[in-house]
């Protein structure tokens, strides 16, 4: 009797080898533990927030003691520099007031200018800025005589009223003619930097 050929075998195909896995497929352990969620992820620590914002207010608290230390300190102080200086003299006045008003506008002005306009490293121009301010503080402490509304402001202005006469106008101008000095000089560099960019420009195309 012929056989069927799906009856053999070959026919049936291979037979599996090895053991039969007759339980689940392994898992990864650290894939079974369970995701935290955001919030549980996000613990603010409240010690750590209360000493930041003692150390925020403690800075704060010192800044505002500095100023009025200042405040009640440098106008008369520098009043009473000027005045030992300029000594009741009229013309002294003038003429120290012209010098401090004009070197300490022109000198910030012009470091300013190199904070801003050059191309140089934040290093650098921090620098440039750190120096400006430092010495713009003499016309500041003359200012802050004038416009002051504290009492050694008040006293400030009347030591400058006795000891040192034209010294508040002579400031004035000074810093007039030094503002406008720096920022003739600070244009016609601008102006020269770009010229030479120019010339440049055209013996590169020539060539």
């Amino acid at each position: 009797m012929a056989q069927n050929p799906s009856d053999s075998p070959e026919a049936a195909g291979p037979t599996p080898t090895g053991p039969t896995p007759t339980g689940p497929a392994p898992t990864d352990p650290a894939a079974a533990q369970p995701t935290p969620s955001a919030a549980a992820r996000w613990r603010p620590d409240w010690r750590d927030l209360v000493k930041r914002l003692v150390g925020v207010v403690a800075v704060i608290v010192a800044v505002w003691l500095i100023y009025l230390f200042l405040d009640a300190f440098l106008p008369r102080w520098w009043a009473q520099v000027i005045g030992n200086a300029v000594d009741g003299s009229f013309t002294a006045g003038a003429w120290w007031g012209l010098l401090i008003g004009g070197v300490f506008t022109l000198a910030p002005v012009l470091l300013l200018a190199q904070a801003v306009l050059t191309r140089k490293s934040l290093r650098v121009r921090s620098g440039f800025l750190i120096l400006a301010v430092l010495l713009a503080v003499p016309n500041l402490l003359t200012l802050g005589i004038v416009l002051g509304t504290s009492a050694a402001a008040h006293a400030g202005e009347r030591i400058l009223d006795v000891d040192g006469p034209a010294f508040r106008g002579g400031t004035a101008w000074g810093a007039v003619i030094g503002g406008l000095v720096a920022l003739t000089i600070v244009t016609m560099s601008m102006l020269y930097r770009r010229r030479g960019t120019q010339l440049k420009q055209l013996r590169a195309k020539q060539n």
